[in-house]
């Protein structure tokens, strides 16, 4: 009788071992962004080892690709979550997003031990993140505003992020431009997708619901009443992680504005910090540990980290059960169009400031830019080598 109870509990475990393992490897392996993520995905979970299937795997992506926060992380935990239930997804999160995670904090750690702040190398890296960013623009803008209204919607949307800071203005933008779309794309037809099998019930995903709104809301009041403490930076990282959409290139203007101004990270810092987070493979949102790091040390780093991912997985699981009604909207629909403009106008904006106000000082600067630009988008380089030759362009024309 023992060993009837014990098999079955081996057998999870050995399922959670899987999740984890495959996950790590993907972590260790998966180069090039978000969108570079859900390739890997594909090829490691659903061609070789047949998690899902081509259609559940479609609807994850585009449940993932509707909520805010990291699209690919989202998606992995999604898929932890089918495999091996609630600790399944937290296996694929740990496995994805610790090697990166480790890679940056000791990043944070060496410019921290050792005045390397203006070495050229650090400028070569912030060059680097231009060229990153407008990449990741001309991708998005391509899909995403292939017509006058959108691309019109994007730019006001740029327009008003560089003319209107404020803490709330992103928000404001994402939520008028989701209203736009839902009225400009009235006559746009909703497309029929197929169900998505969860098995969580909906009980539980409205308390993951819950918790996530109460903490969004509950979290800027608790920390008024602290001037500086570990729950401001909990709550300025969850803030982040719960209100970004597009993924990781687009939480860089939520993130500079918590930690520049603040005084927590210089801008050439925190600069140099996103142009290693290139380098390196696994989530983007990874820089929220460096940030952490040089902030508060190592345990900054675990408070940032785990804060911006946790909107992620309270999302994941409190969405995935209503996803099949919710994602055959037309209204849904329409609204994402619009908010989705608005994304790559956002996004336009954090080019130009922080990235190019502060990175591209010199004519020899914008030719640096230029030539790791084309690596990207013409001779189709992996990240890590045009960071390479980023930093060692830097430290040449220092």
């Amino acid at each position: 009788m023992e060993t009837n109870k014990q098999e079955p509990l081996r057998g999870q475990l050995a399922t959670l071992l899987q999740v984890l393992m495959v996950s790590a490897k993907l972590g260790l392996t998966s180069f090039g962004g978000p969108i570079a993520h859900i390739g890997y995905f594909h090829d490691e979970y659903i061609r070789r080892r047949k998690w899902m299937d081509e259609a559940s795997y479609a609807d994850l992506v585009a449940l993932c690709q509707f909520l805010p926060g990291p699209s690919s992380s989202q998606v992995g935990i999604g898929i932890g979550v089918v495999r091996a239930g609630l600790l399944g997804g937290l296996a694929a999160w740990i496995g994805f997003t610790l090697p990166s995670f480790l890679v940056l904090v000791a990043f944070a750690f060496l410019l921290q031990g050792y005045d390397i702040a203006s070495a050229g190398w650090i400028h070569g890296l912030k060059i680097v993140a231009v060229a990153i960013v407008a990449h990741a623009i001309l991708g998005m803008g391509q899909k995403l505003t292939p017509d006058r209204d959108r691309a019109t919607i994007a730019v006001i949307s740029a327009v008003i992020t560089l003319s209107w800071h404020t803490a709330y203005s992103q928000i404001l933008i994402i939520v008028t431009a989701g209203v736009i779309g839902l009225w400009l794309f009235r006559k746009q037809e909703a497309e029929i997708t197929s169900n998505l099998q969860i098995a969580i019930s909906r009980t539980f995903a409205v308390c993951s619901l819950i918790v996530f709104v109460a903490m969004l809301v509950a979290l800027p009041l608790l920390r008024s009443s602290e001037e500086v403490g570990w729950l401001t930076l909990f709550d300025s990282f969850f803030r982040s992680g719960s209100l970004v959409f597009g993924g990781g290139h687009v939480v860089l203007p939520l993130l500079e504005r918590e930690v520049v101004p603040t005084g927590w990270v210089s801008r050439e810092n925190f600069l140099a910090g996103y142009g290693a987070t290139q380098a390196v493979p696994g989530p983007l949102f990874t820089f929220t540990g460096y940030l952490g790091a040089m902030a508060w040390g190592l345990p900054g780093a675990m408070i940032a980290t785990l804060a911006i991912f946790l909107p992620a997985f309270l999302l994941v699981v409190g969405v995935l059960p209503f996803w099949n009604k919710l994602r055959n909207s037309p209204k849904i629909q329409r609204a994402l169009v619009g908010v989705n403009a608005a994304v790559v106008g956002i996004l336009l904006a954090a080019l130009y400031d922080p990235l190019w106000t502060t990175a591209i000082l010199k004519p020899i600067d914008f030719a640096l830019a230029v030539i790791l630009f084309v690596m990207l988008v013409f001779w189709k380089l992996p990240p890590w080598v045009v960071v390479l030759v980023g930093a060692t362009g830097g430290m040449l024309l220092g």
